[in-house]
């Protein structure tokens, strides 16, 4: 359920297909994320979500969707 909103924002977002993000997709070296990326990520990953705004020390740690799956589920469930 998680996996597959995260895709779908991604895929949207980094304009990639969202059957080949997997858990295993790394914001930097598959997807070419860059810092900017990243915060409108976050911020439509807290709409979507309803969740508090990321400190800069989650965002940091953040280095692939299985680390953005797992974040999210700590924090919604």
């Amino acid at each position: 359920m998680i996996f597959e909103k995260v895709c779908a924002l991604i895929a949207e977002q980094f304009n990639v297909d969202a059957d080949s993000i997997t858990m295993d997709t790394s914001f930097e070296d598959d997807l070419n994320a860059d810092s900017v990326d990243i915060v409108d990520l976050s911020m439509a990953m807290e709409e979507e979500f309803e969740i508090d705004e990321l400190s800069e020390e989650e965002a940091g740690s953040i280095k692939t969707v299985g680390d953005l799956v797992r974040f999210l589920q700590n924090k919604v469930d």
